[in-house]
């Protein structure tokens, strides 16, 4: 009989995450057992191999629906379609960056060249800018003519790439919460899950699928809260703790083919937006995470769990300004 390995080992040496594992498993991509005598999962030789060519690929980018087609396909042409497809994906996209690299460069060109004492130049840049800000096409710019029809078709491809953001404002409310722990001991978090479906009367909306439970992330720790009803008491929330969580504006961003607490590495699609917006991070608060379904012909449907991002914002100093004006 092979070895067999335990999830939390396996999940320190890939540096992944327990409920990732999980969710490989959920997908059809992964095999664990159970021995009678260690309650939690366990792999085999065959397993961790898979493993690690699951992670191979999802390093390359390719999604869990396309994983489930190369491992469905006992041949090599899936695979070599997949990877063909994702190459082609790539040289488009270079080919794309390196085009907006050239009309940027024409602009540059074109700014040096005017005489920013001159008021007729200066207008001119600016009714160029304006131009370009609202789309009019149909003059001719500063450099080559076609530049601007490029440039729009080039960042309109280009931000279909971005993550799709939605500012939402939550509120404040009172919660039970696990207190922080390491990613190691990620299984106390989940443990509150069982808490909660016997103690379902503290929730102001019952265990459903879109009630105030979210995980939190601070300085590589993880914590998982639930809101409660105001009116409990901190000794009906033994073992966990009571706490108030702040609410305010959040930047949320869906992430697909993600089940899993690794937050911090997640956010960066939604920290991009709002470097190009009127927000800033808000470092005071914590970023954090929704799983929005888990309802089985929901991800069977789409091949994969969807999971929200938050990350806390705060409007800009100015606009603040401005706005309370």
């Amino acid at each position: 009989m092979h070895s067999l390995i335990k999830i939390k080992e396996v999940s320190n040496k890939y540096d992944i995450t327990a409920r990732t594992l999980r969710y490989y498993e959920d997908m059809g991509l992964l095999t664990s057992t159970r021995s009678d005598d260690y309650a939690y999962r366990m792999y085999d030789e065959s397993a961790v191999k898979r493993l690690e060519q699951i992670l191979i690929l999802r390093k390359l980018n390719i999604s869990i629906r396309d994983i489930q087609r190369i491992f469905n396909d006992s041949g090599a042409a899936t695979v070599l379609e997949v990877l063909n497809k994702k190459a082609q994906n790539i040289d488009n996209e270079v080919a794309l960056l390196h085009e907006l690299k050239s009309i940027v460069l024409d602009f540059i060109k074109a700014i040096e060249q005017m005489n920013f004492t001159d008021n007729n130049d200066v207008k001119q840049l600016y009714d160029k800018a304006r131009e370009i800000e609202t789309q009019l096409i149909t003059v001719d710019y500063i450099g080559k003519p076609s530049n601007i029809n490029r440039l729009i078709q080039i960042t309109d491809k280009l931000d279909k790439k971005n993550q799709q953001v939605v500012i939402v404002k939550m509120p404040r409310f009172k919660a039970v919460s696990t207190g922080y722990h390491a990613a190691s001991d990620e299984n106390k978090l989940w443990d509150l899950w069982n808490w909660i479906e016997e103690h379902e009367h503290l929730l102001p909306w019952g265990l459903t699928p879109h009630g105030l439970d979210f995980v939190l992330t601070k300085n590589g720790h993880f914590s998982m809260i639930c809101a409660i009803h105001d009116h409990v008491t901190e000794a009906e929330l033994t073992p966990y703790e009571q706490v108030e969580f702040k609410g305010g504006l959040y930047a949320t961003a869906i992430s697909h083919d993600s089940y899993s607490t690794s937050l911090t590495t997640d956010k960066n699609g939604i920290m991009a937006w709002i470097e190009g917006s009127n927000f800033l991070y808000d470092d005071e608060r914590e970023i954090m995470g929704e799983n929005i379904n888990d309802d089985e012909e929901i991800y069977k449907g789409l091949n994969c769990y969807q999971f929200l991002k938050y990350v806390p914002i705060k409007l800009k100093e100015k606009n603040r300004c401005a706005h309370k004006v």
